[in-house]
């Protein structure tokens, strides 16, 4: 079994919301949001090369991923944006359904950290708004 095989067989059998693995290291975590990935890049762990597999991944997630370096996603929603950034940094990605961008959790509108990255000329830029937001979200 591959380290993507691996990763979304952990996301789905045991219910978690993303879960990153390489060989039998497992990092899985049942935080919503971005804030695992946000946890990982603190951690001051190299996650190059780990495989990923998360529930739902927009373009805020799509820019952490790329900065933890991971070499595959697999995503059960994706947003259009998520994906093309994780294509244009080379990532494998595979997915169930590609939804033109991720709803908020009250479901009228557009996610807050979608909407923040929008203009995000780079993963390091995106990490600045993706802070800032949460910050601005926690009030």
């Amino acid at each position: 079994m591959s380290s993507a095989e691996r990763a979304e067989s952990l996301l789905i059998s045991e219910g978690h919301t993303c879960v990153l693995c390489n060989g039998e290291e497992t990092y899985p975590s049942d935080k919503r949001g971005v804030a695992p990935l946000l946890e990982l890049l603190g951690s001051g762990k190299n996650f190059s090369g780990f495989a990923a597999a998360d529930k739902t991944v927009g373009a805020g997630a799509a820019y952490l991923y790329v900065l933890l370096g991971v070499k595959e996603v697999r995503a059960g929603i994706i947003s259009e944006a998520g994906l093309k950034i994780l294509n244009d940094a080379g990532i494998v990605c595979r997915f169930k359904s590609k939804v033109p961008y991720i709803i908020n959790r009250a479901g009228d509108g557009m996610c807050p950290i979608e909407s923040a990255v929008k203009g995000a000329g780079s993963p390091e830029e995106a990490l600045v708004i993706i802070k800032q937001t949460l910050k601005s979200l926690k009030g």
